[in-house]
């Protein structure tokens, strides 16, 4: 009992030990979404000579327009962006650096609100989840005693799965918020095409193994209650049968004491009896006695 129940929790803090680095990975990372934006391709310089657009230049009348025969997509940049919970970054036209905005400050006004409410249920849920872990801790250490055993079982299953359900409301409501502010976005920021990253995987695999070490926790708090039971009711069963056979001995013992001793006593009272019996005088003939005496004087 004492060694399944220990690689149960054994299996409960590594399935949570993971939840927790996932999220933690998530929340602090901007890949939830990534893809591409379309920009105007900037006007060509000394500096910059392709991915640009190239007026050209009348060098007889600088007032003339010039026009540029690239028309469509090809007058457009795509580059690279990436959000996160925090922030978003896409690339900067003008060199290969980035430039990062805050997220919030690109959400609608009508969508803060919602954004704010992720971001809340995300903290919750890593703080829920570093106490079940601790509790899980806890639980292998003191695995000796059965009963402080299982109320830290019983807190750790409990914590996990409110972690696991304030983490599933954080992720569906944040992909809302970011579907909003797709379409609904400053006009610079919205994404041509998007796609979900892998912060984002990272969050819903966060999820699972979280429900995965809260099931694991439950069943291992469930199984550890049955053998208990199990062990008392057969220890109570074997105290019952052990004082039952000594109950029986005990009476048996006094029976055959209380035979002996009566089968002793009956024979004494028997003899007894038979040496006090009186002869009873009616029974008696006086002429045979006067008879019998003559006899033995003659």
């Amino acid at each position: 009992m004492k060694t399944t129940r220990r690689c149960r929790s054994l299996l409960s803090i590594s399935l949570n030990f993971f939840a927790l680095f996932f999220s933690i990975t998530a929340f602090i990372t901007t890949y939830w979404c990534v893809g591409t934006q379309r920009v105007p391709k900037p006007k060509c310089s000394k500096l910059r000579t392709h991915q640009c657009i190239d007026y050209g230049v009348n060098e007889t009348d600088p007032n003339k327009v010039v026009y540029s025969w690239e028309t469509g997509d090809d007058r457009f940049l795509f580059r690279q962006f990436h959000t996160g919970i925090w922030y978003s970054c896409e690339e900067n036209i003008h060199d290969e650096s980035e430039m990062c905005r805050s997220f919030i400050d690109l959400a609608p006004a009508s969508e803060k609100g919602m954004l704010w409410l992720s971001l809340v249920s995300e903290m919750l849920y890593i703080i829920l989840l570093l106490v079940g872990f601790s509790l899980m801790c806890l639980d292998l250490v003191l695995s000796s005693n059965v009963i402080d055993g299982l109320k830290l079982n019983a807190f750790a299953a409990i914590f996990t799965v409110l972690s696991g359900l304030l983490g599933m409301v954080a992720h569906v409501m944040y992909t809302q918020v970011f579907q909003v502010t797709v379409s609904l976005g400053p006009p610079d920021w919205r994404p041509y095409n998007w796609v979900y990253g892998w912060s984002f995987c990272m969050a819903w695999a966060s999820f699972t193994c979280c429900m995965g070490a809260s099931v694991t926790t439950l069943n291992s708090y469930t199984k550890t209650v049955i053998e208990f039971r199990h062990k008392r009711k057969t220890f109570e069963q074997s105290i019952r049968e052990e004082n039952a056979r000594e109950a029986f001995g005990y009476y048996r013992e006094r029976s055959m004491q209380s035979i002996s001793k009566s089968v002793e006593v009956y024979p004494s009272q028997s003899l007894k009896s038979s040496r006090q019996t009186p002869i009873p005088a009616d029974s008696l003939d006086l002429s045979d006695i006067a008879g019998s005496l003559g006899e033995e004087q003659c």
